[in-house]
């Protein structure tokens, strides 16, 4: 998929222990039906056979979708089932080798805790930026303190690669994220931890319209 054909705006971040015990393929494909533009398959606490096992079990369905598949911190799995990106933390390989490594044809997305690393990120080369977090949330405990609104509109006004909130955005928050120049929103919870995935996508997908 091309890098400039990519919707960020409902971007959905997978977790196996959200899922209460709905398969991956199931939680997925109701999400995309209901809105989700972009997907990204984190998997923590899985081996390397089980995360790859996962991604390739979404694969062909988000390929007939259109939709992106992203690798959450490793490249090595990005590369093996050939995804159309890989999402680094800051902790994670910088940037500028595994440009070296995959050149352009991968988009690479960079967390950001703050300004400066969003502008870094920019600078390296990075195709978009995850503001993390903007709220609290039980889903990532290795971030900073959350920067809030205030902090997400600085970050979106200042660079000009696309900006993906996440962290703790809901039905109640989306559209006030949305309002701060963001443009797209990550959830994790708020569709996989869903009653009813594809309802949950639909709502969120609604906002994120109305209030563009």
């Amino acid at each position: 998929m091309k890098k400039d054909a990519i919707d960020y705006s409902l971007y959905l971040v997978t977790d196996q222990g959200l899922r209460r015990g709905r398969s991956l393929s199931a939680v997925v494909a109701k999400a995309v039906y209901g809105g989700v533009t972009c997907v990204q398959v984190r998997a923590k606490k899985e081996s390397t056979r089980d995360f790859i096992d996962q991604a390739r079990s979404i694969q062909p369905f988000l390929k007939e979708q259109k939709v992106p598949l992203i690798i959450n911190d490793r490249l090595d799995v990005a590369q093996a089932v050939r995804a159309d990106g890989v999402h680094l933390g800051q902790s994670d390989m910088p940037i500028e080798m595994a440009r070296a490594i995959v050149g352009q044809e991968m988009v690479i997305g960079i967390s950001a805790e703050c300004l400066e690393h969003a502008l870094s990120a920019q600078k390296a080369g990075a195709d978009y930026i995850g503001a993390s977090a903007v709220f609290a949330t039980p889903t990532k405990t290795d971030i900073a303190s959350p920067m809030g609104l205030g902090g997400l509109q600085r970050i979106c006004e200042t660079v000009t690669i696309p900006v993906v909130a996440i962290g703790g955005i809901n039905r109640a928050n989306a559209a006030g994220v949305m309002q701060a120049g963001a443009d797209g929103i990550a959830v994790v919870s708020a569709i996989v931890a869903a009653d009813d995935c594809r309802k949950a996508a639909q709502n969120l997908s609604t906002i994120i319209q109305k209030s563009r």
